[in-house]
C-alpha cells in the first residue's frame, strides 16, 4: 500500500472511529423511540441488506464452515445481551459515560479474561497497567464521592455488564479462524435477527407512525455508519496495515463519544470522565503494546 493511499486508509479510519463513537449517541435518540430489541431488529436489518453487497464486493462471498457457523450462533446470542446492557446502559444513563467507561473498559476486561482462563502471562508493566486501568474505571463511575446511590447506579451495572460480555464475544470471535471477520459478522447478524424474531419483536406491531426522520437518520447511522461501514473498514485495516497500528485508532472512540454526545445531546461532561478516560487510556496502551507514534526509518 503506498503512503497515499495509506492516508486515504487513515481518513477512513477515523470516519470508522467516529461512526463507533456516535452509536452511542444513536442509542441514547432511539431510546426515546423503541424497545432495545427493536433497535436490534431494526439495525440488524439494514446492516445486513449493506453488509452483502460489501461481502461480495471484496470477494469474501458467503464461505464459511460448520464450527464458524456455531461459533456465529452462539456470539449472535451473547451479542444480543451485549446489546440489551448497552441499551438500557444509555437508556437510563448518558452517551458519553456509555462511550467512556465502556469502550476503555472492554480492552482491558479481555485481558484479564485472557488471563485468567488462557494463561496469557502477566508482566510487571501488565499489573501496573492494571491497577492505573482500575483507578481509571474508579474515576470515571466517580467512586470518590463516596456516594454508593451514585456509584451503584442501574446504568453502571448496566455499562460494567456490557464490558464484561464484549470480551466473552471477541474471544468466541477469535475461534473462528478459517472464515472472513466480515463473513463471520454477517451470519451472526443473521442469526440475532432469527432469534430477535422469534422470541422478542413483531414487526408488524412497531409504532411506525412515531418514526420521524430523526428516528430514520439514527438507525440508518448506527446500522450503516456504526456497524457496516466502521466495522468493514476496521477488519479491512487490520488485514492491510496490522492489528496493532490499527489497534491504535480505538482510542479515538470515547473521544467521539464524549465530543458528539456534547454536541448533540447537550451533555454535561465531568472532570472525572474525562480524567478516568485518560487513565484507562494509558492503561490500554500498556497492555496491548499500542505504538501512537512510530519512530522514522533512519535513511543510511
Amino acid at each position: 500500500m503506498t503512503q497515499a493511499n495509506k492516508n486515504i486508509f487513515y481518513f477512513m479510519m477515523v470516519l470508522a472511529m467516529a461512526g463507533w463513537g456516535a452509536s452511542w449517541v444513536n442509542a441514547k435518540v432511539l431510546s426515546s423511540y423503541i424497545d432495545e430489541y427493536q433497535m436490534m431488529f431494526l439495525r440488524n436489518f439494514f446492516t445486513i441488506i449493506t453488509l452483502a453487497p460489501i461481502l461480495v464486493i471484496t470477494r469474501k462471498y458467503f464461505y464459511s464452515n460448520t464450527k464458524s457457523l456455531i461459533l456465529a450462533f452462539i456470539a449472535a446470542i451473547v451479542m444480543i445481551v451485549y446489546l440489551k446492557f448497552y441499551f438500557l446502559g444509555v437508556k437510563f444513563g448518558t452517551a458519553s459515560l456509555g462511550g467512556a467507561l465502556v469502550t476503555t473498559l472492554i480492552p482491558i476486561n479481555t485481558f484479564i479474561l485472557m488471563a485468567l482462563f488462557f494463561g496469557k502471562k502477566l508482566q510487571k508493566k501488565d499489573i501496573f497497567a492494571l491497577i492505573l486501568g482500575m483507578f481509571g474505571v474508579l474515576t470515571i463511575l466517580n467512586i470518590w464521592s463516596f456516594s454508593i446511590e451514585q456509584i451503584f447506579t442501574e446504568h453502571n451495572l448496566y455499562f460494567l455488564a456490557a464490558s464484561i460480555l464484549w470480551p466473552i464475544f471477541t474471544i468466541i470471535s477469535s475461534k473462528s479462524t478459517k472464515t472472513s471477520p466480515l463473513v463471520f459478522s454477517f451470519y451472526m447478524y443473521v442469526f440475532m435477527t432469527i432469534l430477535l424474531l422469534i422470541f422478542f419483536v413483531e414487526p408488524t406491531k412497531m409504532p411506525y407512525a412515531n418514526f420521524d426522520w430523526i428516528f430514520w437518520a439514527n438507525v440508518l447511522c448506527v446500522a450503516v455508519v456504526s456497524t457496516t461501514f466502521a466495522t468493514s473498514i476496521y477488519f479491512i485495516g487490520i488485514e492491510k496495515l496490522g492489528t496493532n497500528e490499527v489497534s491504535s485508532f480505538i482510542f479515538l472512540v470515547p473521544f467521539f463519544a464524549i465530543v458528539l454526545s456534547v454536541i448533540f445531546l447537550k451533555e454535561h461532561i465531568s472532570y472525572s470522565i474525562i480524567l478516568g478516560t485518560i487513565m484507562t487510556l494509558i492503561a490500554v496502551k500498556i497492555l496491548n503494546n499500542i505504538k501512537i507514534f512510530k519512530k522514522k526509518e533512519k535513511i543510511a
